[in-house]
Parts: structure tokens; C-alpha cells; sequence
């Protein structure tokens, strides 16, 4: 069955930088697109990134543009999320999420936390 799974989260001073990861199983990884999101407390969940398949095509949320960049590495079957210049304001539990023949696939989460 397709699994998405996260890490990389952690606590973080303003400023600081972290990267997340997402390791797929479960389907044919390099064929579908790849897309974080993110969840504040008390918030919807927003998206953030998105990669696709073959990974020359990549877009951010305005909120993050210039700060955070998406990659792929196909042959380990991992999406990445280099987080720079992170903020109080991207505290949130950060999650990967797919589609695979219809259906939305999401990971647990990682949560990130930026605080001095």
C-alpha cells in the first residue's frame, strides 16, 4: 500500500534552517507529483510546495518563496523540503501528500518548530 513518511522536523531559532524528507513506498515513486503542506495550530492546512513527476517543474506558496526549495530524488524514492530563514510564523506540523490513481495520500506529519 502506498506510505508516505516524514522527518526532519525539529525546534528551530528564527533564522535557522532545517530539511525535511519524505521517503515513498507503495507506488511507482518517479511517476507522480509531490506536494508538502503544512498545519499550524489552531489553522487549515495550507500548501506549501509542489514537485513534479519528473522534477524539472516546481512551484512554493508566496509565503515561502525565497526561503524554502523542493527536490526529489527518484532513485531513493524521497521528496525534501529545504527550509532557510525559517520564521516564528512557519511553526507548524509539516506532512507530504500524493495522488495516486485518484485516491490523496498524506504522511503523519513532522513538526517544526521556530522559537528563540
Amino acid at each position: 500500500q502506498v506510505q508516505l513518511v516524514e522527518s526532519g522536523g525539529g525546534v528551530v531559532q528564527p533564522g535557522g534552517s532545517l530539511r525535511l524528507s519524505c521517503a515513498g513506498s507503495g507506488f511507482t515513486f518517479s511517476n507522480y507529483a509531490m506536494s508538502w503542506y503544512r498545519q499550524a495550530p489552531r489553522k487549515e492546512r495550507d500548501w506549501v510546495a509542489s514537485i513534479m513527476a519528473g522534477g524539472g517543474t516546481t512551484s512554493v506558496a508566496d509565503s515561502v518563496k525565497g526561503r524554502f526549495t523542493i527536490s526529489r530524488d527518484n532513485a531513493k524514492n524521497t521528496v525534501y523540503l529545504q527550509m532557510n530563514n525559517l520564521k516564528p510564523e512557519d511553526t507548524a506540523v509539516y506532512f507530504c501528500r500524493t495522488v495516486v490513481r485518484g485516491i490523496t495520500y498524506w504522511g503523519q506529519g513532522t513538526e517544526v518548530t521556530v522559537s528563540s
